[in-house]
């Protein structure tokens, strides 16, 4: 691939790591919101609520995992080029913070999950 198309992969998933990040996020704001709502709603609303959260945590650290992975590789070709763009080095000299996203982000996700979880059973 030339340089050109793999900045544009690389900016497609960035794209796809913020977008994978903002159901899950807006869920997990929503029930801090309404966890004194959910609780009154009976057990049946609360565990709902755990599944819901739990399947876009899932989908959303899925997503953001691959993309950070494909993301890598496509820094690594970029490395591999002859010739690079300030751009293309920028892009090689960040690619290591993609670890944030792969790892970093699921583990707060699932830390705020048992804490909502604790706080509606």
């Amino acid at each position: 691939m030339k340089e050109r198309q793999l900045i544009d992969r690389w900016l497609s998933l960035r794209n796809q790591l913020i977008v994978a990040q903002l159901a899950p996020t807006f869920l997990l704001i929503t029930t801090c919101g309404l966890a004194a709502e959910i609780r009154s709603g009976g057990s049946f609303l609360v565990w709902a609520t755990l599944g819901i959260l739990l399947a876009s945590g899932i989908l959303g650290a899925l997503v953001e995992f691959s993309a950070a992975n494909e993301a890598q590789a496509v820094a690594r070709d970029l490395a591999k080029l002859e010739k690079q763009s300030r751009l293309a080095k920028n892009i090689v000299k960040n690619a290591p913070w993609l670890y944030v996203a792969k790892y970093l982000a699921p583990a707060i996700f699932i830390a705020i999950f048992v804490l909502l979880a604790l706080a509606l059973i």
